[in-house]
């Protein structure tokens, strides 16, 4: 992964005072930046009702009751992930560093994924240099896809908007059995290469046998019926959660409104840390009580990039105060309607894929 530096800018003071008045907001108010009374509900709810489906699902004598109580669990597991795992990731889903620790490893672990090479390499890459090609480990380096404009334009790539959609199915599927497995061997379908220790590798296999024997093999031996239902709410299952994990995140990042910066020569990108989140980051319905709840604040994802030490519970309340210094900073903001979000995810798939030079659409509100 290639380590970048940033040249000050109009940003750096935007940040400054940013974190001056959030942290100001906090000490007047006499509350932590960590999860509050909210996020210890969502804890208790979002657990229990994963336990709840798959108890439903495995007890199940009808077929149709048994998928969808199985895509219920699966939505059940997203929604943790989002609204526990991610700010546990982050140390902020409750006070205690152990709890973070043991909250994140729990819900992402009982996935099937690794909670260690997902949370290492999203601090310290996707965090640090978002959409950077060769330092985001989340900028794809996929032959079926185009993203950069370092990647060849072939043939097919202009169709790419829309075949997008069905390999979007495939997404969590390619996670759990190719993505990290290929880590393993120390190669990588991203644009990094990743090191895993031993002791990561051994919980890696481990809990993808375990995840394997929960999700299918049991199933299998309780259900009075065939393993065909079992395979099939199986699949399902990974269609239903990859589409919603790409349409909630891969709009945020994916837009004909974002940046690609590149560095120099001397791996030195010409602006600062904060507006390359703001340059990188679309927001959509960035004050929706719904979409805070559900999403775990990944809707309002460029006051995440700047503010990772914050839960999300308390994103509606700092928001006006992010705007505020938008403006005054003359920094844009890039927020917008969901359905708005998801349509410029599409244009940038399309042009992309048709043309060799990528230029943002400049945004205006």
């Amino acid at each position: 992964m290639k380590k970048l530096q940033f040249t000050k800018d109009e940003g750096s003071e935007f940040y400054k005072e940013l974190i001056k008045r959030t942290d100001e907001y906090f000490i007047e108010n006499n509350i932590d930046k960590s999860g509050n009374g909210i996020m210890y509900f969502k804890i208790f709810m979002y657990f229990s009702l994963d336990i709840l489906f798959y108890w439903l699902m495995i007890t199940s004598e009808n077929e149709i009751l048994f998928v969808l109580f199985y895509l219920l669990m699966g939505l059940s597991i997203l929604l943790t992930a989002f609204n526990i795992s991610h700010d546990a990731a982050h140390g902020v889903a409750v006070k205690s560093k152990a709890w973070n620790k043991f909250l994140f490893s729990l819900s992402f672990n009982l996935q099937g994924n690794n909670a260690y090479v997902w949370g290492k390499n999203h601090n310290e890459s996707h965090h640090l240099y978002t959409n950077v090609e060769g330092s985001d480990i989340d900028v794809l380096n996929n032959p079926l896809f185009r993203m950069t404009e370092s990647q060849p334009l072939k043939w097919f790539h202009k169709y790419q908007f829309i075949y997008a959609p069905f390999l979007y199915l495939l997404y969590s599927l390619n996670w759990f059995f190719l993505r990290e497995t290929l880590m393993l061997v120390n190669y990588s379908s991203r644009t990094i290469k990743i090191d895993i220790p031993k002791n990561e590798i051994f919980k890696l296999v481990i809990f993808k046998m375990l995840y394997i024997g929960y999700m299918i093999a049991l199933p299998i031996l309780l259900v009075p019926f065939g393993w065909t239902w079992v395979a099939m709410a199986f699949i399902l299952n990974h269609f239903m959660v990859s589409l919603i994990f790409v349409g909630v995140l891969g709009v945020s990042h994916v837009s004909d409104y974002v940046h690609h910066p590149v560095p120099d020569k001397d791996n030195k990108l010409n602006m600062s840390w904060p507006k390359l989140q703001m340059q990188t980051s679309v927001d959509y319905n960035a004050d929706s009580v719904f979409f805070n709840w559900t999403l775990g604040g990944f809707n309002a994802h460029a006051l995440h990039h700047l503010l990772p030490t914050i839960s999300h519970v308390h994103y509606l309340k700092i928001l006006p105060i992010f705007r505020e210094l938008c403006n005054k900073y003359n920094i844009t903001y890039m927020e917008m309607p969901y359905l708005e979000s998801l349509a410029s995810h599409f244009r940038f798939l399309k042009s992309v894929g048709r043309n060799n030079k990528i230029v943002p659409i400049p945004y205006e509100r």
